[in-house]
């Protein structure tokens, strides 16, 4: 009897003891966040002269602009290929220091 509740006390005591150590052995929080899923902005919008209405799609992880249209009578959503909104605004701050 006594040696079972022995050996029940070392093994609770090496759980106990792996438990503890694993508390300092974590990733720090931040840099568990460095690989997240980009952030999107959809942004509903019309086109002029049509009944299509679309959706612009903003990534401001990536720097990204898109967007997307369906078309009632093929039944399909069109896709615009994005762009890059980084090199547009690097584009435009030129322009305006001149």
């Amino acid at each position: 009897m006594k040696s079972t509740v022995f050996w029940a006390l070392v093994g609770l005591n090496a759980v106990l003891l792996f438990t503890f150590a694993g508390q300092f052995n974590h990733l720090n929080r931040a840099q568990a966040q460095l690989h997240r899923p980009a952030d999107y902005l959809l942004v509903p919008g019309r086109v002029n002269g049509s009944s299509t209405s679309l959706v612009y799609i903003i990534d401001s992880t990536n720097g990204k602009l898109g967007a997307m249209a369906y078309d009632d009578s093929t039944r399909t959503l069109q896709t615009m290929q994005p762009i890059d909104l980084n090199r547009i605004y690097t584009i435009a701050a030129q322009g305006q220091r001149r």
